[in-house]
């Protein structure tokens, strides 16, 4: 059983920042491509972004392209979702995933964390 942690979630103003971060065994951590996920209120869960095994190579969704960049660290055992210029639209609670490849993170994740709450005012 693998277990993600989230943090760094909170209430920020519209056009400021976050970093949010997931952290899991090292062991486990290095050997898996790791995923964002978002969901509104209302609203079905949404790819945001997923990073390589190596954190090589990155891949965002077109919503959060060029405002969001993810990062992982496998020395430190975690992986980050750097958010900018964030926007309202943006609110939405966020849950790191894991997968053993690109695919399976992006599509069918092995792992999920609990998820935290991410709120933009206007």
């Amino acid at each position: 059983q693998v277990q993600l942690v989230e943090s760094g979630g909170g209430l920020v103003q519209a056009g400021g920042s976050l970093r949010l971060a997931c952290t899991t065994s090292k062991r486990t951590f290095s050997n898996y491509f790791m995923g964002w996920f978002r969901q509104a209120p209302g609203k079905e869960r949404e790819f945001v972004a997923r990073v390589s095994w190596s954190g090589s190579g990155e891949y965002y969704a077109d919503s959060v392209k060029g405002r969001f960049t993810i990062s992982k660290y496998n020395a430190k055992n975690i992986v980050y979702l750097e958010m900018n210029s964030l926007k309202p639209e943006d609110t939405a609670v966020y849950f790191c995933a894991a997968g053993r490849s690109q695919d399976i993170v992006t599509t069918t994740p092995m792992y999920w964390g609990q998820g935290t709450q991410v709120t933009v005012s206007s």
